[in-house]
């Protein structure tokens, strides 16, 4: 049998520390890349069935990244909102409410980022359309069931 070691990060060389923030580091860059490669993906077909034209992989990609900046920040905004709001409605409410603030805010970081950027230019019926499909997205895998 083994030893019962208890190997803390404190009680680690300088060495083993290096190694284990590198690998930490390499794994959430991994995830981000993931997160991104997902979205990015997922932009690239709904900008296809919608007839979305960019002028190329890199305004593309730029895109996804500021929209996936922005959103985060913009996402703290809409859940604090939520949360303060709907303390007291039903659930058919509250699932309907949710909705409406999640789309909200999708669309205003979608119209934020297509503004800041010529080389994707999006209608407001496709701001909607994907501020929607992303509400929808973000309410059915939420798994803080309100």
């Amino acid at each position: 049998m083994s030893e019962n070691k208890n190997d803390s990060f404190r009680d680690k060389n300088i060495k083993g520390k290096i190694v284990t923030v590198i690998g930490i580091a390499i794994l959430f860059l991994l995830v981000l890349g993931f997160v991104i490669g997902l979205l990015f993906f997922g932009f690239a077909g709904i900008f296809e069935l919608l007839g979305v034209q960019y002028q190329s992989f890199w305004s593309l990609l730029i895109f996804v990244v500021s929209f996936f900046i922005l959103g985060l920040v913009v996402d703290l905004f809409s859940i604090a909102i939520f949360k303060l709001t709907s303390q007291h409605l039903t659930r058919k409410v509250k699932v309907f409410y949710k909705f409406s603030i999640e789309s909200i805010f999708n669309w205003i970081a979608l119209f934020t980022v297509d503004e800041c950027m010529s080389s994707i230019t999006l209608s407001i019926n496709t701001e909607m359309i994907i501020a929607s499909l992303l509400a929808v997205l973000e309410i059915v895998f939420d798994k803080d069931k309100d």
